[in-house]
């Protein structure tokens, strides 16, 4: 997927130390390769392999070479440059850029940026951050929270309760990421990491009350940008034959990845907030080794086990 300069801007000013130096007007140019260039090679004259898709990272090799240069021919080298349509560029250690690249990049529509990083960190941080960006993603119902490092994704028909759960969790001490509606996608790692729509993040809507700010009734704390998924609760209206053991537990798929899955009766006077808060210590449990269901389940049979030798001796 495809982006352009201004959604790496957006997503890394903060991040990566950015600042625009010129040529913000053109920050809309299309990064079709997400990898980064330095163009040592080029700046030689030599562009067979040249990738001109890419952001060009000026550093001390690439400032070096060129003050090596005479006038002529530095305008030179960087013209030929210019000419292969390169998306942008970023100059790293707070250099100073010459004004023959601020010239080239007014002429041919390249913005220039710039950032304190040392080249080789800026390179590492800017690739995950470009990863990121273009990874797959969907967007899918549910309110996500984060409740004790636990990353949980509420689930259910409209008016189930999925708000009102999470806002006593929120009353708890947990952090909101989303409410109803949840972006997602999947990691290099393959994990699940969900987040807000822009337009919607850090409001609730609550039934009967209406649109809240979370963080401005409840502070900072309450809110998070985003959380890896470790179990989906689907809130269903009780039947009366729910699970009462766990030892089967379920999966749900999301993007490929199986993520497990609790479906938590929903009646009148019942505590949903407590249960889900329980529901994520017993997956931290798990994954820390420790699943309570299963030891039960294999203390009964041991003892059953037992009983039936001791008897037939």
């Amino acid at each position: 997927m495809a982006i352009t300069v201004q959604e790496m801007w957006n997503e890394g000013v903060g991040k990566l130390s950015l600042s625009i130096i010129s040529g913000e007007q053109y920050l809309n140019n299309r990064l079709p390769e997400i990898a980064m260039n330095r163009p040592g090679l080029a700046l030689t004259g030599f562009f067979k392999y040249f990738a001109n898709q890419r952001l060009q990272i000026f550093g001390l090799a690439e400032f070096t070479y060129l003050k090596s240069l005479s006038d002529q021919e530095k305008r030179h080298r960087l013209e030929a440059l210019f000419e292969q349509q390169i998306p942008g560029i970023v100059v790293t250690r707070n250099r100073k850029v010459p004004a023959e690249i601020l010239n080239l990049a007014e002429r041919f529509k390249v913005p220039v940026m710039r950032t304190p990083m040392v080249t080789m960190d800026f390179v590492n941080e800017c690739t995950v951050l470009l990863k990121k960006l273009t990874a797959p993603r969907e967007r899918i119902q549910g309110t996500a929270m984060e409740v004790m490092g636990i990353g949980v994704l509420l689930r259910g028909d409209p008016g189930i309760g999925k708000s009102e759960t999470a806002l006593s969790l929120i009353e708890r001490g947990y952090s909101l990421i989303s409410d109803d509606v949840t972006e997602i996608r999947r990691t290099s790692r393959g994990r699940i990491v969900c987040w807000a729509n822009e337009v919607t993040r850090y409001h609730m809507e609550i039934r009967g009350l209406g649109i809240i700010h979370v963080p401005s009734l409840f502070g900072v704390s309450s809110i998070r940008r985003d959380t890896e998924l470790d179990i989906v609760v689907d809130l269903k209206k009780s039947s009366g034959n729910e699970d009462r053991t766990g030892i089967s537990p379920e999966q749900v798929t999301l993007m490929g990845v199986e993520i497990p899955c609790i479906t938590l009766p929903v009646r009148s006077g019942r505590d949903m907030a407590n249960i889900v808060e329980v529901a994520a210590l017993n997956q931290k449990l798990k994954e820390l080794g420790h699943d309570a269901a299963k030891e039960l389940d294999d203390k009964v049979i041991n003892r059953l086990t037992r009983g039936r030798v001791i008897g037939h001796g």
